[in-house]
């Protein structure tokens, strides 16, 4: 049996992600060793474009994967993980996200293959052009109305263990035990 046909076999001809019956094609986990069909999944189009980044990610699709993210394949565990982890920002898939369990070797995999991800990203900096890295401490240089939350983030508040989004020009942080994300031009990296 082919890759192809053991992953249609393995999917049902559905998306792996999104359960969808579009037309679907094979798309290989980064780190790749041999493609076998446990290191691919199946994809539609649609979950294709937005991983590969040929169109932006739309979070309201990306809901599917409160099904998908409880199937024992490891490499489909793998994707869900990643998109989730670059839609932290949405309440529900960082509630998702600190709900998933994965094996300690599917966890090794899934967070290399992020991690390559953010290495090849634009980099991060902030007001005063230092760069900004995941884990590192940044102080507040503005008082920030917090929309949504309301409460007012004042200047010199430090926001400590950030994380960086897809988009160079935000970060994501705790102030006040609320995650919200924050412009990296109101920003200046803690010594």
């Amino acid at each position: 049996m082919t890759t192809e046909q053991t992953l249609l076999a393995r999917c049902d001809s559905k998306c792996e992600l999104c359960a969808s019956t579009d037309p679907l094609a094979i798309y290989e986990v980064p780190p790749v060793s041999d493609a076998s069909a446990e290191q691919c999944v199946m994809l539609c189009t649609t979950c294709k474009d937005q991983i590969e980044g040929k169109t932006p990610l739309e979070a309201n699709h990306w809901r599917c994967l409160n099904d998908s993210v409880w199937t024992p394949e490891p490499a489909v565990q793998v994707m869900a993980w990643r998109t989730l982890k670059q839609l932290s920002a949405e309440g529900w898939a960082s509630d998702l996200l600190d709900m998933l369990y994965l094996e300690d070797d599917v966890q090794q995999w899934a967070e290399s293959g992020a991690d390559a991800d953010s290495e090849s990203d634009v980099s991060c900096v902030d007001s005063n052009g230092a760069q900004l890295q995941k884990g590192d401490t940044v102080t507040l240089i503005k008082d920030l109305v917090v929309k949504g939350a309301n409460f007012t983030a004042k200047r010199g508040t430090t926001v400590k263990n950030i994380s960086l989004t897809d988009n160079p020009e935000h970060i994501e942080g705790r102030v006040n035990s609320t995650r919200i994300v924050l412009l990296t031009c109101f920003l200046k990296k803690a010594n």
